[in-house]
């Protein structure tokens, strides 16, 4: 633009942003999410909820229909499994949903695809009980619904001839705001050690999966750790309010919030939780911040597709307009909940999970605590009998082993045994179904374990202990990453013969 500019020029002038790129990033990270978490019910939701699973679906759907009615249940829990809910039905929604990830991770996806995928997420999410019981998943299907609308309903292609609708990039604002501020609220809320800033001198070995830089995290100075409190209040707290300022306060905000995502995944193992925070902050940042850091060769077909883009249709603008009124609706309770004293975690509002409050660590453990279900061949069920332990896939149980990266893949079975040991079996009574599975030697059962003891013929006795678990210093004598004291039974020996554990089952109508 020359020194006299024309009343055209003018009108773009300083330019707008513009979101082309963002929305390509955006999208692709979503599919990758998405891929991971339908690639875990792939692997995981028959043991877990199949029809000999530990907390079988037929029965669950049984009892909520009895509770509810069956188009109760449905109103209130929608998913498809109603309709068709056998062990074929889940393995093959969840290859569907895999196949459909990929297609929006290799860089086409439209709003149909994407609607497809939020209905089957969401299928597994209303009828998966506890397995499916995290924050993280009503955060994807929340994340996963504004997705719908940030494409052109058919068409597929990386740049469509349409621009991201600015509406749904302030809702996707207005999402990471929310999962961000919630998180800060409760910790400023909850635990005195975060107020004091100590949270961290136990955090990291005591979260729920360790990861193999958690020890280091843990060994750092406590004045660094007390300025990893301070950063989750820059992060949480302070940055969230710049998401809606200007153009630099937003770039600075979005870095911030993505960076202290980063630095969780690694020090830990917190399933997709981080790498899905991260897909509405990517809507802090426009192309001007994308097209310094991408290959020049997407950044022209960016602006290849800017300059032939025409204006959505009348027809799309309305439906746009009805998402962000619809969202802010239903904002309403999810914001008194967030500003109230009583602030809870991970709660929706409504049955499809559109807009849901948020919130992870209100509070922070000071001891591991790991429970180790062991089985013995002998007759003998004492202390004396010969015990070799079931060794989990991410939570710890062999000393000499340093922890394994698993995120953002999701071992649902290892997080349910991570709550568990803070309760009691009565708390968690299909621990008891996992018993008889155990004394029976099923194999899909003993598959959610990384090793089965007992191959070749079923244990005579089960039980669990509880133990306290804590990280040696580097450069143990006896080359240990764990040191361990027992507290003592958490699971008495139980046989296939024993009648309290048949009748625990058979009360659950889980035998007969």
């Amino acid at each position: 633009m020359g020194p006299y500019a024309t009343d055209t020029e003018l009108v773009d002038w300083p330019p707008r942003p513009t979101y082309w790129l963002t929305r390509f990033v955006i999208l692709r990270l979503l599919g990758a999410i998405y891929a991971i978490a339908f690639l875990v019910a792939i692997n995981q939701i028959i043991p877990l909820i199949g029809s000999n699973g530990l907390t079988p679906l037929n029965i669950y759907l049984q009892r909520v229909s009895a509770a509810l009615g069956t188009d109760g249940g449905f109103i209130r829990l929608p998913s498809i499994f109603w309709i068709w809910h056998s062990d074929t039905a889940l393995t093959t929604v969840a290859w569907i949903g895999f196949l459909l990830s990929l297609i929006v991770l290799a860089g086409y996806a439209n709003g149909l695809v994407l609607t497809v995928l939020w209905l089957l997420y969401m299928s597994f999410v209303h009828i998966g009980q506890e397995w499916y019981g995290y924050g993280w998943e009503i955060m994807l299907l929340e994340t996963g619904f504004l997705a719908i609308f940030l494409s052109p309903f058919i068409d597929m292609r990386p740049f469509p001839k349409h621009k991201p609708p600015f509406q749904i990039i302030v809702l996707f604002r207005w999402l990471i705001f929310r999962i961000m501020f919630g998180a800060g609220l409760i910790k400023l809320r909850g635990d005195e050690i975060w107020r004091s800033a100590t949270a961290l001198y136990y955090h990291f070995e005591t979260q729920p999966i360790p990861g193999p830089f958690s020890r280091w995290f843990h060994l750092l100075p406590h004045n660094f750790l007390k300025i990893g409190v301070w950063f989750n209040w820059l992060a949480e707290l302070v940055a969230p309010i710049f998401t809606f300022g200007s153009r630099w306060g937003r770039h600075i905000a979005g870095v911030i919030m993505i960076l202290f995502q980063f630095n969780l995944v690694l020090s830990g193992n917190l399933s997709f939780l981080n790498w899905l925070t991260i897909v509405p902050a990517l809507a802090c940042l426009d192309d001007g911040f994308w097209s310094k850091i991408l290959p020049e060769r997407l950044v022209k077909k960016a602006e290849t597709a800017a300059a032939k883009s025409i204006p959505p249709s009348k027809a799309t603008q309305r439906v746009t307009w009805f998402v962000v009124i619809v969202i802010c609706i239903l904002s309403i309770q999810p914001i008194g909940n967030m500003m109230s004293s009583r602030q809870v975690m991970n709660t929706s509002f409504d049955p499809l999970d559109l807009v849901n409050t948020y919130g992870a660590f209100g509070s922070v453990g000071q001891q591991r605590l790991n429970v180790v279900f062991e089985g013995t061949l002998d007759d003998d069920s004492t202390d004396g009998a010969e015990w070799t332990p079931y060794v989990y896939k991410g939570l710890p149980v062999e000393l000499n082993k340093r922890p394994r990266q698993i995120a953002p893949y999701h071992l649902r079975f290892d997080w349910q045994m991570w709550f568990a040991a803070m309760y009691t079996p009565d708390d968690y009574p299909w621990t008891f179904h996992l018993v008889w599975k155990l004394l029976h030697n099923d194999k899909k059962i003993a598959g959610l374990f990384s090793i089965n003891p007992f191959k070749d013929q079923p244990p005579k006795y089960i039980r669990a202990v509880l133990y306290q678990y804590r990280f040696t210093n580097p450069g143990d004598s006896q080359g240990r990453w764990w040191f361990r004291e027992k507290k003592g039974l958490w699971m008495r020996p139980m046989s296939i013969h024993d009648q309290e554990l048949i009748g625990v089952l058979q009360s659950m109508g889980w035998i007969r």
